[in-house]
C-alpha cells in the first residue's frame, strides 16, 4: 500500500470511529497529527480540531465575510461589535505574533512537539499540531499555545503563515465568543460528512467526488442511500489567525481559512 493509500486507510478508520462515537453518544474530536493511530485520544475525550486529509482547506471588507462556505463547512455568525471586543481580539493577535515569531523555523516547531499532518500529501496549508495544546484547548483558551501552526510548502522546507486555535465541537457560539469575539473572528466547523463504503473510497479524492469533504452528498438521507456513514459534524471548532498580515480582514480572513480546507 502506497503512502496515499495508507493515509486514506487512516482517514477512513478515524472517521468510522468518529461515527461510532457520535452514534453511541461519546465524543471524539481529534487534532491534526501524523495520521497514525497513536494520535487518537480516548473515546471519552473531546479533542478539538480535525485529523484528516479532507482538512486541506484577503477579504475586501468586513461585510463580505458572510460568504457561502458550501455544504460541508459552517461558520459562526458575525456579531455586532461590543465594547472591548477589538481589544480582546488584538490581544489574541499579539500572542499569535509572538508564537509565530518563535516558530518561523519549522524545525523549532518539530523540536517542540508539533507534528506535521501528512507531509506526503499535497496541501495548500500544512498543519503542524501539538497534541498537548489540543488537549489544553478543551478546557481553557491560551493564545500562547495554539493547537496547530499553519505552514505553506517552500522548496524543501515550510514557511509559517498562521496559527490555528480549536474548541470542542459541543461549544455554543457564546462559548466561542468568550474565547475570541465573534464580531471580529468567525470560527468554522466541518459538517455533513459522508464516509464512503468499501469499494467507493478512491473517488473521495478524485474529480467530482460523491463522498468526503468535497463530496456532493450533504444529507443523511443521501448518505444512507449511497451506503455511507453520515457524520453531522467532524471534529471540533477551528479558527485561523494570520498574524503577519496588517489589515483586520486579512488577519482573520474567512476566505483564506475556507479555501485552505476546500482543495
Amino acid at each position: 500500500m502506497g503512502k496515499t493509500g495508507a493515509a486514506f486507510s487512516t482517514l477512513l478508520l478515524a472517521l468510522t470511529l468518529s461515527a461510532w462515537a457520535q452514534n453511541s453518544g461519546s465524543s471524539m474530536d481529534m487534532p491534526h497529527g501524523n495520521g497514525s493511530m497513536n494520535d487518537m485520544p480516548g473515546m471519552n475525550h473531546d479533542m478539538p480540531g480535525m485529523n484528516e486529509p479532507g482538512s486541506e482547506h484577503a477579504m475586501e471588507s468586513m461585510s463580505s465575510r458572510h460568504m457561502d462556505m458550501g455544504a460541508h463547512m459552517k461558520m459562526t455568525a458575525l456579531r455586532k461589535p461590543e465594547p472591548g471586543d477589538q481589544q480582546k481580539a488584538d490581544q489574541v493577535v499579539a500572542a499569535a505574533r509572538q508564537v509565530a515569531g518563535k516558530y518561523k523555523d519549522y524545525k523549532v516547531a518539530l523540536a517542540d512537539g508539533f507534528v506535521i499532518f501528512h507531509p506526503e500529501l499535497p496541501q495548500k496549508q500544512y498543519h503542524f499540531t501539538n497534541r498537548k495544546n489540543a488537549f489544553r484547548a478543551i478546557f481553557t483558551f491560551d493564545p500562547q499555545h495554539p493547537t496547530s501552526l499553519l505552514y505553506e510548502k517552500q522548496g524543501t522546507g515550510y514557511k509559517l503563515v498562521g496559527v490555528m486555535y480549536t474548541a470542542p465541537r459541543n461549544f455554543t457560539e457564546d462559548d466561542l465568543n468568550a474565547r475570541i469575539p465573534l464580531s471580529v473572528a468567525q470560527w468554522h466547523a466541518h459538517v455533513n460528512f459522508c464516509v464512503p463504503p468499501r469499494g467507493k473510497r478512491a473517488g473521495m479524492f478524485g474529480p467530482n467526488p460523491q463522498f468526503g469533504f468535497r463530496g456532493s452528498i450533504s444529507t443523511k438521507a443521501e448518505c444512507d442511500e449511497a451506503g455511507g456513514i453520515f457524520l453531522p459534524q467532524v471534529f471540533g471548532w477551528m479558527v485561523h489567525v494570520y498574524p503577519f498580515e496588517q489589515k483586520q480582514e486579512d488577519i482573520w480572513s474567512v476566505e483564506r481559512q475556507g479555501h485552505s480546507h476546500m482543495d
